[in-house]
């Protein structure tokens, strides 16, 4: 199996023309199939002698491929896709090719180096201090979970005699907040946001106040989203800066989607405070054209995050020195160097490259936000702060909406399966893809 010989070769050649096809075609949406179709037409691949290296890459690209939705689609517009650049995914190719390790600048310190960049023009655009720095981990929910875990290990140094902790949020954040809380076992206090739909620091700090006045529970966390997932609204995060440091919290974004916006000028000033966090979170597979998965999560003191994070074993005891070594910053050891798609692609298309298009998914999210306030059957549920559009469809039951959008899917038209607001169903478009036109955007409204 670990010989490189004539059949190798060959099926390298093949692996490697199917992924430039790939790359350079229309990505096709196509769609799920049920366990029980395919295994009635691919049957139990895994087998004592094997199929072949050329028969299992057909399995694949004829069926199973076929069997998953692009993400990359200009018309999917679920949840927050992904749309990375040609680059990045290239070098996705490369990175998988050199058994990269990533957890320790001793065995990959060029690679380190390098997703170091990364995470400073990152930091840098938050107008966090050069001290800054951070990782690349699997995902929002870790980098949360990660940054969350050294904001209580602060806190306990500060109220040692503590036993119950609470993390306040807005009621609209992510879902990786309360799933956080539940692993940490601790409390979670939601703030109801605003008439604009934002969290804002008078009502934070009065429910943090009443909270300590009233219970043992102590908040260690304040949790302000910079971009929600389903209305893409920013939290105040100056007011909350504010509030928060006010009662000596820790102050935490989760920009998960919307903080790969600071790159962009027309936007930049929403986010005005995020300067004050302690740490943050941006996915560049979301909105600043990565492959899955990097989530980037970048500290304002790293060196407390080491302090927590630093696993220690007999075997471990070489590492750990003056050297940078990503495992020590996140609840993880061993980890892909994940951040180098993202930073081969930005290095070489460069910063500005960024900027323009992240502009133009803005551009586009205004322009469909237009056309569904002319079109006579829709109404526009918030006037977009980001990329995410949303809107209900007049006189429609919440299972019209799932016929609409299963018809959608099954017309390869677009995928867009409702979502909710209040109760009510919607629709939503998440904009992260500049190769998303408004021509697409109306094609989809068309068919309402």
């Amino acid at each position: 199996m670990h010989a490189f010989n004539s059949e190798v070769e060959s099926l390298a050649k093949e692996i490697l023309a199917y992924s430039l096809l790939r790359l350079k075609d229309d990505p096709p949406l196509d769609g799920p199939r049920t366990a029980e179709d395919l295994f009635q037409e691919v049957g139990n691949t895994i087998t004592a002698k094997g199929l072949g290296g050329h028969e299992a890459l057909e399995v694949f690209t004829n069926v199973l491929a076929k069997a998953c939705i692009s993400t990359d689609h200009p018309r999917n517009l679920a949840f927050i896709p992904s749309a990375p650049t040609e680059y990045s995914n290239l070098f996705d190719l490369v990175v998988g090719a050199s058994s990269l390790y990533g957890g320790s600048w001793q065995e990959g310190a060029g690679a380190v180096f390098a997703e170091n960049q990364a995470l400073r023009w990152i930091a840098d655009l938050a107008g966090l201090p050069q001290s800054a720095g951070g990782v690349f981990v699997q995902g929002g929910t870790i980098g949360n979970l990660s940054a969350l875990v050294v904001a209580r290990a602060a806190a306990r140094k500060k109220y040692p005699n503590t036993s119950r902790w609470a993390i306040a949020c807005s009621a609209e954040a992510h879902s990786s907040i309360a799933s956080a809380a539940q692993i940490m076992d601790v409390e979670l206090l939601k703030i109801e946001p605003g008439a604009d739909r934002k969290m804002h620091g008078d009502a934070l700090g009065a429910a943090i106040d009443q909270l300590h006045a009233t219970t043992q529970t102590r908040v260690f966390a304040v949790v302000a989203t910079g971009g929600t997932t389903n209305l893409g609204i920013i939290d105040d995060l100056a007011t909350i800066a504010e509030a928060t440091h006010a009662r000596d919290i820790w102050f935490h974004v989760d920009g998960a989607y919307g903080l790969a916006a600071l790159c962009a000028p027309s936007v930049r000033a929403k986010f005005n405070g995020v300067e004050q966090a302690d740490s943050l979170i941006v996915d560049p597979h979301k909105w600043l054209f990565a492959p899955f998965d990097a989530c980037a999560l970048i500290y304002r003191n790293p060196d407390l995050a080491k302090e927590v994070h630093t696993q220690h074993a007999s075997y471990l005891e070489t590492l750990h020195d003056d050297t940078w070594s990503p495992a020590d910053y996140a609840i993880h050891l061993t980890r892909r160097v994940r951040g180098l798609p993202f930073w081969f692609s930005l290095a070489a298309h460069g910063t500005d490259a960024y900027t323009e298009a992240m502009e133009e998914t803005l551009t586009v999210a205004r322009d469909a936000a237009e056309l569904v306030r002319q079109h006579p059957n829709l109404d526009l549920i918030h006037e977009p702060e980001l990329s995410i559009v949303a809107f209900t469809r007049k006189g429609w039951a919440p299972s019209d909406y799932q016929k609409w959008s299963d018809k959608l899917l099954a017309d390869q038209i677009g995928f867009i399966p409702p979502s909710s607001d209040k109760g009510q169903s919607i629709l939503r478009f998440a904009i992260v893809n500049p190769w998303t036109k408004i021509t697409d955007i109306s094609m989809i409204l068309d068919t309402l």
